[in-house]
C-alpha cells in the first residue's frame, strides 16, 4: 500500500479516483490501485465521454447491441451500466473488508433531469436495480429539485452520492435530505445500516469564479488584494466542515447512529487545480480530515501518492477563514450569485458532455452499421 494513502486511512480519509474506462479495468490498473490504497471510484459524463470515444475498446459492445436494435441512448446507457457492474465487481472486496464503509463506484444520473423531481426518482431507482451492486452510489446533482430526490431515494435504500454542492447552506440542506430520508426508514422498521451517501462539495471552481472577481478589483487600482487570491475555495469548504460536524456529532444524529444510520461523509470534488499558478495539491492536502473523501483525477493522484505531507490540517486557521470570506464578502464579492452559478454551470457542462457524447456515439453507430454492411 502506498504510505500516503496509508496515513490517510489512518487519519480516516479515503481517497477515491474520478475516473473510470474499459481499459482502466481491463488492464488490471484498477485492481493495482486498490492495492495502492485507493478506495473507490466516481465517474460523470464528461469522464465517459472521454473513455468511449478515445477508443475502440466499446465497439465490440456497440455492435452487439446494434444487432439487438437498440437506440443510442439505450447502448450509451448499457455501455456505461457494463463498465460500473466490472469497477463494482473490482471493488466488492474494499466494500467487504471494510463493512460496508467504502468500495462504492458512483453513476451520473441522466444529467438531462437535474430539474426534474419525479423522474430523476424514478431513474435513480432503475439504474439502481439494473447495476445491482450494494457498493453503487448513484449520483444526483444537488439542485432545488434534487433534494426531494436525494430524500426519496435514501428512503428507499439507495446509496446516494450528492453532488455540484458549493454552498454551505444548500451541504446544510442536503444532510437534512439524508437524515430525513434515513429517519423515514427508521420510522417504518426498514434497514438503515446499509444505506451508504456522501455528499461531494466541488472545491476548485469556487475560486475559479471568486478569483475573477477579486482580479476586477485589482484592476481598478487594488493591488493589495491579490493576497486573496486561491484562498476562498479552502476557506469555503473548512467552514463547511465545520458544519458537517455540528450536524453528524449533535444528538439528533447520535440516535439514527446508535440505531445504526452511517454519517454522510463530505467528499471534495473537483480538486485537481485549474491555476496553473497553484500547487497542484492546493485542494488535496489541505483538505485532509476524519469522516471525509477525496476523489481525484489519476494525474492528481499520482502527484498526490508521490509528494503529499500527510497530516490532518482542516481544522487550522478557521478564524483566518472565516475573516476571508467576511473580508471578500465586504468588499462586494456575492457568494451567494457565485455558487448559483456555479450550480448552474456544472449541470449544464453535464448536460452537454452527455449530448455530445451521445451525438458522437450516434456517429460512431452509422460508422460500425455501414462497416457491418
Amino acid at each position: 500500500m502506498n504510505s500516503r494513502l496509508y496515513k490517510l486511512l489512518k487519519i480516516g480519509q479515503s481517497i477515491w479516483l474520478d475516473n473510470i474506462s474499459r481499459s482502466l479495468i481491463k488492464s488490471g490498473e484498477l485492481k493495482s490501485l486498490i492495492e495502492k490504497g485507493v478506495r473507490g471510484v466516481t465517474s460523470n459524463p464528461t469522464i465517459f465521454e472521454k473513455a468511449i470515444l478515445s477508443s475502440n475498446d466499446y465497439d465490440e459492445q456497440i455492435q452487439s447491441l446494434i444487432s439487438k436494435g437498440l437506440k443510442s441512448e439505450e447502448i450509451l446507457e448499457e455501455l456505461m451500466v457494463e463498465d460500473i457492474k466490472e469497477a463494482c465487481d473490482i471493488f466488492r472486496t474494499v466494500f467487504e473488508e471494510t463493512n460496508g464503509n467504502d468500495g462504492f463506484v458512483s453513476i451520473e444520473v441522466n444529467p438531462l433531469l437535474a430539474y426534474e423531481t419525479e423522474k430523476t426518482i424514478e431513474a435513480v431507482k432503475r439504474i439502481w436495480q439494473k447495476i445491482n451492486r450494494p457498493n453503487l452510489m448513484v449520483k444526483i446533482p444537488a439542485t432545488k429539485e434534487g433534494l426531494k430526490a436525494i430524500e426519496q431515494s435514501i428512503a428507499d435504500g439507495i446509496n446516494v452520492n450528492v453532488t455540484l454542492i458549493f454552498s454551505i447552506e444548500r451541504y446544510k440542506e442536503v444532510a437534512e435530505a439524508y437524515i430525513k430520508g434515513i429517519e423515514r426508514r427508521l420510522s417504518k422498521g426498514e434497514d438503515i445500516k446499509n444505506v451508504n451517501s456522501v455528499a461531494s462539495v466541488f472545491v476548485s471552481r469556487i475560486d475559479t469564479l471568486v478569483d475573477n472577481e477579486i482580479v476586477k478589483l485589482i484592476n481598478q487600482g487594488k493591488p493589495e488584494l491579490t493576497k486573496y487570491l486561491g484562498k476562498a475555495a479552502v476557506a469555503n469548504t473548512k467552514l463547511l466542515y465545520q458544519e458537517f460536524k455540528k450536524i453528524f456529532f449533535d444528538e439528533r444524529f447520535k440516535k439514527l447512529s446508535e440505531a445504526g444510520a452511517k454519517i454522510q461523509r463530505p467528499l471534495w470534488a473537483s480538486t485537481s487545480t485549474k491555476n496553473p499558478m497553484y500547487s497542484q495539491l492546493l485542494y488535496v492536502d489541505e483538505l485532509f480530515a476524519p469522516h471525509t473523501v477525496n476523489t481525484l483525477p489519476p494525474k492528481t493522484l499520482e502527484i498526490m501518492m508521490e509528494e503529499s505531507i500527510v497530516e490532518d490540517r482542516i481544522e487550522k486557521n478557521l478564524d483566518d477563514a472565516r475573516k476571508l470570506i467576511d473580508d471578500l464578502k465586504s468588499l462586494g464579492i456575492d457568494f451567494n450569485q457565485i455558487f448559483e452559478k456555479l450550480e448552474k454551470d456544472g449541470v449544464k457542462a453535464f448536460e452537454v458532455s452527455y449530448l455530445n457524447l451521445l451525438s458522437s456515439l450516434e456517429q460512431k453507430v452509422k460508422i460500425l452499421q455501414m462497416l457491418e454492411n
